[in-house]
């Protein structure tokens, strides 16, 4: 008898140990510092005290640093969020470009999100390869991904936005970048972000897919450039039903007059949904944008800055804004 109470007294201290220690390891707030004063040095390490498929809420907290990283964030994570000290100097970058062993485009990421419901605020994502080729820096395939004050920092390629029907929403998010430096089929809204062209070429690249509505939408964005910087098309259709709306943008000289191109293929001029509505700025619309492009009515505005009808299409989700 003594040996069963034993036994028994034995196997609960070791339950309420294993309780104890899952607790320690599941935290709801995770600590990232190189200086060690933290939970982890790195944020690829501290993907691994986030479990997976959970049903709550943990918050990754960035100390200020420069952390040379290539992360994937994986597809059973959910309900994180990535949140650093300041996007000057919270930095995530790494250097992959296409042209290292014939690496190609999509193997160049510095940041992978493949899971969902997941945020980023505060931080700075940066492919800092030389330019020789696409060097992509946040590549995402995840559903309701919110970026907010974040820096998406690289030259051709920065930011890949794929997966049909995935949604994306960044606001006060400065962007930048030379060729096709946002691209991909998602369905992305930009909300009062800052957008960088770096070199005379193209700023977006949408394949949005013919049964999707809305690809990319830019709300209230400013478009710059480098001083140099004077022959900018808002974008080219990657694939032929490519949609991108820029509506009460404001734009820079260096938005050629055109403002659109058909990847020099004709073809694409029957298919490509490009539109705007209320630019202003030196390279707002003067009479001269290519005839196959739109200026939206105000009903027509008013339903693409309504964010409830833009994310959903397909299933109800709106992002949180706090």
């Amino acid at each position: 008898m003594k040996i069963k109470f034993f036994l028994a007294a034995l196997f609960a201290a070791v339950a309420l140990t294993s309780a104890a220690q899952a607790d320690k390891k599941w935290k709801h707030d995770i600590v990232v510092a190189q200086d060690g004063s933290g939970d982890y040095t790195t944020v690829a390490a501290a993907l691994d005290g986030i479990r997976a498929y959970m049903d709550y809420n943990v918050t990754v907290h960035i100390k200020n640093g420069v952390y040379k990283e290539k992360i994937v964030i994986p597809s059973w994570l959910k309900n994180v969020s990535f949140v650093g000290e300041n996007p000057d100097s919270t930095i995530i970058t790494f250097d992959h470009h296409a042209n290292i062993d014939n690496m190609g485009t999509f193997r160049t990421y510095t940041v992978k999100v493949e899971a969902s419901n997941v945020t980023f605020r505060d931080l700075t994502i940066e492919n800092n390869a030389p330019q020789l080729g696409q060097a992509v820096a946040l590549h995402t395939e995840g559903d309701k991904l919110q970026f907010y004050n974040c820096r998406l920092l690289g030259n051709q390629d920065t930011v890949f936005t794929g997966g049909k029907n995935m949604r994306l929403y960044f606001a006060n998010c400065y962007i930048e970048g030379t060729t096709d430096f946002i691209f991909g089929p998602a369905t992305a809204y930009f909300k009062d972000c800052t957008i960088h062209s770096k070199r005379n070429s193209y700023i977006t690249a949408a394949s949005t897919p013919e049964d999707v509505k809305v690809g990319y939408v830019f709300d209230n964005c400013k478009l710059t450039a480098a001083p140099e910087v004077n022959k900018v098309y808002l974008g080219r259709p990657w694939r032929p039903y490519a949609h991108t709306a820029f509506i009460n943008c404001e734009m820079g000289s260096h938005i050629l007059a055109e403002g659109w191109h058909n990847w020099r293929n004709p073809d694409n001029e029957k298919t490509a949904r490009y539109c705007e509505y209320g630019s202003t700025g030196a390279g707002a619309p003067s009479g001269n944008r290519v005839a196959w492009a739109k200026q939206l009515t105000d009903s027509e505005a008013a339903e693409l800055l309504d964010v409830n009808k833009v994310f959903t299409q397909f299933s109800t989700w709106l992002p949180s804004e706090n």
